[in-house]
C-alpha cells in the first residue's frame, strides 16, 4: 500500500503536507512489515531542531531497532503521544494514527526532493 498523496524518502518515512508549512511524518507500511511487531517508538522533542537525512528517533520492533529519519529540516512542532502506550500503532495504522512526528519546514521546497508514490513502489519492488 502506497497512498498516492504522500511523499517518500529511501529510508521509508512518508510525509504528509500540511497546513502552514507543516509536515507531517511516519513510516511506511513496507517499513512497519519488514520491521514484524513495533514494541518501542522513541520521538525527538517537540521544539527540536532536525536535519534532512539525520536520524531523529528509533523504532523497536522483536526483530531489531530501526533508525527514524528526518525527511525535511525544521522544527519539530508536534509528536504522537500516543504511541509511548501503544508502539503497535505503527503496524496497525501507519499512514493513519500510527504517525511519529509534526516537523514545521525551514523550506518548503524541501518537499520537491521526496519521492512521489510511483518513484517509492519502484524502490520497494527492488528490494523485493
Amino acid at each position: 500500500m502506497v497512498p498516492e498523496e504522500l511523499r517518500y524518502t529511501p529510508q521509508h518515512e512518508w510525509v504528509l503536507a500540511g497546513a502552514e508549512d507543516t509536515v507531517r511524518v511516519g513510516i511506511t507500511d513496507y517499513a512497519q512489515r519488514q520491521l514484524g511487531d513495533v514494541v518501542f517508538v522513541q520521538l525527538p522533542p517537540v521544539g527540536n531542531s532536525v536535519t534532512s537525512g539525520e536520524a531523529v528517533g528509533e523504532v523497536e520492533s522483536t526483530k531489531s531497532v530501526s533508525d527514524l529519519f528526518a525527511p525535511v529540516a525544521g522544527e519539530v512542532v508536534a509528536c504522537n503521544d500516543a504511541l509511548e502506550n501503544n508502539p503497535e500503532l505503527v503496524n496497525s495504522d501507519p499512514y493513519g494514527v500510527g504517525w511519529m512526528i509534526e516537523v514545521k519546514l525551514a523550506q518548503r521546497s524541501a518537499m520537491d526532493s521526496l519521492m512521489g508514490a510511483e518513484a517509492y513502489r519502484m524502490l520497494i519492488e527492488e528490494h523485493g
